[in-house]
């Protein structure tokens, strides 16, 4: 497969020209790691959670909703594994003190290490390829020794003595708050197993190297489902859900060519099965956008040993107990925005002229449609122009004004930001030729083609195409 021909530092800029993502506190000098998402980017952003709400919770039957609280009691990472396992190796360069994540630089040169090594084998492996891995920041190859760091991201919430004797940590993953409120599911909605919970939600990592834009971040939204299955019933659900979950990336727009499956070599512990669907991200190649795994019966039992309260489930057909195993599937939104909008990035030549346009999926696109007088300084187009927007806006809500600068500048802008249909009103609505009052231009974004249509009839398009 080709490399993505895309590049990271052309995302980067269009995300901050056209208002789609910001550095984080960028007037004190940003902060590593963080990003905001402006007007257009939330758009976007707000989208994807949409299509991957209706894809998992209502078009799917037995799949309820969840938003739990970001704050959990601390007993509840030492049941997942997270305080004691929860952490990369961290290396320190000796010259100007950047650290490293050994695991990824290793990586890079073909030597995998995984997260179930000790530290005495990461550092063996480590030591065995030190001439090789050169200082990000000096270039140097002079580094300590490589040391578990835990990623999770304490708070004194609840602690007035500032002892931290009993931490309290923001979530290192999303998914626990659906463990939790397993029981209370079952106990409030009746469902039976098979069913599945989805939820979207916040996670932080204290990164060591936070890095390539919105791909490695410190604070992330995770939107993951959980499928609650008998035991040993696993294997054909959990195929399915695989494919579902690729089926769902190319029905977003996403080419298949930039999509590949891979399949976990080394599992923790307590998977039976783990696969990635991996993205050609640009500048960076194949790697992680969304992760499938089967977590066996590990994480309820886990909460049942350490809580005390019995997370059995009562079969009302077969009046057996047992613990469900579980299926998920999770990716971070930050990833999937950061794939969707690289996978729609377009160069080409129209009318003469080289340009830039986001091939958006209708659904997706952060405006629908462009309303445009065709001149702005003559007052019967503005009216009548403003009368169509004001019109549509009740109907299309993501719609947007503009009359700033020549059409051919107007539709530029509307095109870097993935907008699918401009409607341009002229001297033709108005009736100058009796024939086409009350027709408006309808452009298209990916051929810039033009149509003359009704205004219903615009509206319709655009409706149809947005569904």
């Amino acid at each position: 497969m080709e490399k993505n021909p895309v590049t990271l530092e052309a995302i980067v800029s269009l995300c901050k020209r056209r208002g789609f993502v910001f550095p984080g506190s960028e007037i004190y000098g940003g902060l590593a790691g963080i990003y905001d998402f402006g007007p257009r980017g939330v758009e976007l952003l707000n989208n994807l959670k949409r299509e991957w709400w209706k894809a998992n919770v209502y078009d799917n039957e037995n799949y309820f909703g969840l938003d739990s609280g970001m704050f959990k009691n601390p007993k509840v990472w030492e049941a997942s594994g997270h305080t004691s396992g929860f952490s990369d190796p961290l290396a320190e360069c000796r010259n100007c003190h950047a650290r490293i994540r050994v695991d990824k630089e290793l990586g890079k040169l073909g030597v995998i290490a995984d997260e179930k090594m000790s530290e005495q084998e990461i550092n063996a492996l480590f030591d065995a390829h030190r001439d090789e891995i050169k200082c990000p920041e000096c270039g140097k190859k002079d580094f300590t020794k490589a040391r578990a760091f835990n990623l999770l991201v304490q708070s004194n919430l609840g602690d007035f003595t500032s002892e931290g004797a009993e931490p309290v940590y923001l979530p290192g993953e999303a998914c626990q708050g659906i463990y939790l409120d397993y029981k209370n599911i079952v106990d409030t909605m009746q469902p039976k197993v098979p069913f599945g919970v989805a939820q979207i939600g916040k996670a932080f990592r204290n990164e060591i190297s936070p890095r390539n834009f919105l791909f490695r971040t410190r604070e992330l939204e995770q939107a993951d489902t959980q499928y609650f299955v008998k035991p040993n019933e696993n294997k054909e659900a959990f195929e399915q859900i695989k494919q579902n979950r690729w089926n769902w990336y190319l029905s977003m727009g996403v080419r298949e060519e930039n999509l590949r499956w891979h399949q976990h070599e080394n599992l923790v512990f307590y998977a039976s099965d783990a696969w990635d669907i991996e993205y050609n991200f640009p500048s960076l190649g194949f790697d992680e956008l969304e992760g499938v795994h089967d977590r066996t019966d590990y994480d309820l039992t886990q909460h049942m040993k350490f809580s005390g309260v019995d997370l059995r489930y009562n079969d009302p057909e077969t009046n057996e107990k047992y613990i469900p195993w579980i299926l998920e599937t999770s990716v971070g939104m930050g990833r999937m925005f950061l794939a969707v909008l690289a996978d729609a990035y377009r160069e080409d030549e129209l009318g003469g002229e080289t340009r830039v346009y986001l091939a958006l999926h209708p659904k997706l696109a952060p405006v629908k449609v462009m309303v445009s007088p065709l001149l702005k300084n003559k007052p019967e187009l503005v009216e009548k122009a403003r009368e169509v927007y004001t019109s549509l806006k009740k109907v299309i809500p993501q719609i947007a004004w503009d009359d700033n600068g020549n059409i051919g500048k107007r539709y530029r802008r509307q095109d870097e930001i993935g907008t699918p249909f401009c409607i341009t009103i002229d001297f033709d609505t108005l009736g100058e030729n009796p024939d086409l009052l009350d027709t408006v231009t309808l452009r298209h974004r990916d051929t810039g083609e033009q149509e003359r249509l009704s205004i219903a009839e615009a509206t319709e398009r655009i409706r149809s195409a947005i569904a």
